[in-house]
């Protein structure tokens, strides 16, 4: 890459193979000219202005709602769970959210103080506890992050099958490389 050329986002030089390995000791573009490099550098930026979006809106919607990233899950699965009409236990939550059941206990313990979740008897086991999320909350969750799921929805409805099975599998590849090497 020469000097004189700059990147329409200049942060796409911390994403450029040619700025930040130029010798192509990690990054090999053989076969690759400019515009297909050009073409991957604006994906990767692309990807990282999503990520940003993303973290922010979550961030956002936490802080809205007054709960952490696992809190956020648990109401998510409630969610879900109830709309498919199964019955939730702790137990099933903990397995969701890959917690110890004392750390599920603490996490109910302070859903329930806050009024988004109710802890009552399982309807066909004795034993077992049933969870449920509030009313309240479900409506809450539903105008702030039911509407942006929804816009997120929508804008993968509008690529054709053929996009979306790129697209997936893009992603795919994509999470497989983020695993740490064994």
């Amino acid at each position: 890459m020469t000097s004189d050329r700059t990147p329409p986002d200049s942060s796409a030089w911390l994403l450029d193979p040619r700025v930040i390995d130029p010798t192509q000791e990690l990054v090999g573009r053989s076969g690759m000219d400019d515009a297909d490099v050009d073409s991957v550098v604006r994906v990767l930026a692309a990807l990282r202005t999503w990520r940003e979006a993303e973290q922010s809106m979550s961030e956002a919607s936490q802080r809205h709602m007054k709960l952490n990233a696992t809190d956020m899950k648990a109401l998510r699965f409630l969610m879900a769970s109830r709309n498919a009409g199964a019955v939730v236990t702790p137990g099933m939550l903990a397995e969701t959210l890959r917690i110890s059941t004392a750390s599920t206990t603490k996490l109910l313990d302070r859903l329930e103080r806050a009024g988004h979740v109710t802890r009552s008897p399982h309807p066909t086991d004795r034993r077992a506890l049933m969870i449920t999320v509030t009313d309240a909350t479900r409506s809450d969750a539903r105008e702030s992050v039911g509407k942006v799921h929804a816009r997120r929805f929508e804008a993968a409805a509008r690529l054709t099958h053929d996009e979306r099975d790129i697209v997936i599998r893009f992603l795919t590849d994509l999470s497989a490389v983020a695993e740490p090497e064994k």
